[in-house]
């Protein structure tokens, strides 16, 4: 059947020569892939790989089987411009590991509007905001609302932080729990304790989301913030 959803795109690989398998959380539908056949030998005004650039969202209209692990595309077009996601070097290494940790995180084929409405304003405040170096930790501590496992901060202190005897990263961690989006810039630190504070997240995520994996593209993140 013909379906139409909001989308954003969590990865895109290139599939033989001309083709593209493109992974993308829907507003209707949860986590669903989709197969691009010949999209990079298409004609002008057809599908354009441009569209699937990691996080873009777009509005898709699919041929959406049920029980099928691949479906098809027959319209795509813009719900958002980004302005700045993918030319600001520093946002598109956070964006690209944004994409990673939700591809590694989102699993299910079940509608979650709230999830997905989180999703689509949290990245169009990213994209039209001057970049913020916290924006990623904020990020990901207030996904872990939708995903069930939001930290308790008078626990902050047990063996999944391992913050036991420094207060201070203890209390940058509880600020960055209850802080919006806009009031980033009052919040000052070091590369390293971002970068401690990062770790522990994604540690904090290994231990309650079970087959959480590492980012490959820490790395990345890490370099561009050194």
């Amino acid at each position: 059947m013909l379906l139409t959803t909001n989308a954003i795109v969590l990865s895109a690989l290139k599939y033989k020569d001309s083709s593209l398998i493109v992974s993308c959380y829907t507003k209707e539908l949860g986590v669903q892939s989709y197969i691009l056949h010949h999209i990079f030998k298409a004609k002008k005004g057809k599908l354009n790989p441009a569209y699937f650039q990691l996080l873009t969202q777009l509005e898709v209209q699919t041929n959406y089987k049920p029980n099928q692990s691949l479906h098809k595309i027959t319209e795509v077009k813009l719900h958002h411009l980004y302005t700045s996601m993918h030319t600001n070097v520093y946002k598109s290494a956070v964006s690209m590991f944004i994409a990673e940790v939700l591809q590694n995180i989102l699993k299910e084929e079940e509608k979650n509007i709230e999830l997905y409405r989180f999703l689509e304003a949290s990245l169009l405040w990213y994209d039209l905001h001057e970049f913020n170096a916290n924006f990623h930790l904020t990020f990901l501590l207030k996904l872990s609302q939708y995903l069930g496992v939001y930290p308790d901060i008078d626990t902050l202190h047990l063996n999944f932080f391992n913050y036991e005897k420094d207060n201070h990263k203890i209390d940058v961690l509880k600020k960055l729990l209850g802080i919006h989006f806009d009031d980033l810039h009052t919040i000052k630190i070091n590369a390293q304790m971002r970068q401690d504070i990062l770790n522990e997240i994604l540690h904090y995520f290994s231990v309650h989301l079970g087959d959480f994996k590492k980012p490959k593209s820490l790395k990345i993140l890490h370099d561009i913030f050194n």
